[in-house]
């Protein structure tokens, strides 16, 4: 009984975890990202969508969508957007800049 008990501690498998890093943002990705999230909201009609379109005067949002929007916007990049900050993203360019500023994506 001893040689299998000895045999069982001997073959114990042994857990390692590894971690990685996020993949690096570029302002491609951010574009691409940030397009993505807008085109899953079921209130922009796709066809207007652009980076330069504003959400309110193009897109017909109105504050309760914009809120949303923002949001969206925090559940994908995994980080808040103060209000006061948030107040100024009006177009998707805007959220883009905002993004890259904050995860200091430059190019």
């Amino acid at each position: 009984m001893g040689k299998i008990l000895q045999g069982l501690r001997d073959t114990r498998i042994k857990q390692v975890r590894h971690y990685s890093h996020k993949d690096p943002l570029t302002l491609d990705i951010i574009n691409q990202r940030v397009l993505l999230v807008l085109k899953l909201y079921d209130k922009v009609e796709t066809a207007k969508l652009s980076l330069e379109s504003h959400f309110m005067d193009d897109l017909g949002l109105d504050s309760l969508d914009h809120v949303e929007i923002i949001m969206a916007m925090e559940d994908e990049f995994g980080f808040e957007i103060p209000d006061m900050d948030a107040q100024r993203l009006l177009k998707p360019k805007d959220i883009v800049r905002y993004i890259a500023d904050k995860e200091d994506v430059y190019e």
